[in-house]
């Protein structure tokens, strides 16, 4: 882990997607956070130690979901599958499927494993899952800010590194090469997660703040407030998300099913759809859902002095 001094840095931004805006300054103390996510071999040591079962090897029940078919009540999670031709970006069923038997130990589904991804982040985690991991390691999830603050690394641009996505033609991160979802060129040689550390770091010490997996963060998800609390010059100090009641997704109402707030982008984002793959992206994720591209990383909170 690396430690974080903490401090007032600009989070969000005016530029790119609404529920970025606005652009405020706000203040976290200091922290400790994972220099990488957490990968499939780190994964594996919890699951070693205490027989935990993941959501996604769980079938779902049905009084959960009102409507669902029978048919679909298995284990399972979402996974990427790629078109072979291009279709309307506008409906995201054209690339993800849920497959049954995918969980983080066979993220492709039934027959694949995690054989040679040791050091791939651990992907199709749902929050409940990262939450366990955090407490069993003595740890917790970021916030918003506290993620946001530490992908930042004291730089206030657009993108992690800088005002360019590729400056001078360099890729830094795991990102979609190509246009999306389609047509693909993969970055090295890995088509869909990286190993941990196989880009840059940036300036605290971390790695994979940006692309390869989304990132949980313990925030509910709410548009941002310009709202000022009480705090160091007016400046909102830790400041947290929204309720959970005011996280549901307006557009299944039937489903009241909590959304917590992701960043970082993933392998999936591309300079034509999701151009996610900054500090001040965001998006929501329910709950219960895992993903074959979202993970987490921990952090442990300093005692006040």
């Amino acid at each position: 882990m690396r430690r974080l001094p903490g401090g007032e840095f600009a989070m969000g931004s005016d530029v790119f997607y609404p529920e970025e805006r606005p652009r405020r300054r706000v203040r976290v103390d200091a922290f400790w956070v994972d220099e990488t996510p957490v990968t499939n071999r780190a994964f594996a040591q919890f699951v070693a130690a205490t027989g935990y079962r993941t959501i996604a090897e769980t079938a779902p029940d049905p009084a959960d979901y009102p409507g669902i078919p029978t048919e679909m009540a298995q284990a399972g999670s979402l996974v990427f599958e790629q078109p072979r031709e291009r279709v309307h970006l506008d409906d995201i069923g054209r690339w993800w499927k849920f497959r049954f038997g995918a969980n983080w130990f066979q993220p492709l589904g039934e027959g694949s494993s995690i054989a040679g991804l040791e050091d791939h982040p651990v992907v199709h985690i749902a929050y409940a899952d990262a939450e366990a991991y955090a407490a069993w390691a003595g740890k917790s999830l970021p916030t918003e800010a506290q993620w946001e603050y530490a992908a930042r690394a004291g730089l206030d641009t657009e993108f992690a590194w800088g005002e360019e996505l590729e400056p001078g033609g360099s890729v830094l991160a795991n990102y979609w090469q190509g246009d999306f979802p389609h047509e693909r060129r993969p970055v090295r040689d890995w088509e869909r997660t990286s190993p941990v550390r196989s880009f840059p770091a940036n300036g605290f010490g971390l790695y994979d703040m940006i692309g390869n997996v989304w990132e949980w963060t313990s925030d509910w998800y709410a548009l941002p407030s310009s709202h000022k609390s009480a705090g160091h010059c007016c400046i909102p100090v830790n400041p947290r998300g929204g309720a959970e009641q005011h996280s549901y997704d307006p557009s299944t109402p039937a489903f009241r099913i909590g959304r917590k707030v992701i960043k970082g982008g993933s392998h999936l984002c591309a300079p034509n759809y999701c151009q996610r793959y900054r500090p001040a992206a965001r998006s929501p994720q329910a709950i219960d859902t895992s993903t074959s591209h979202v993970g987490f990383r921990c952090i442990v909170r300093e005692a006040a002095p």
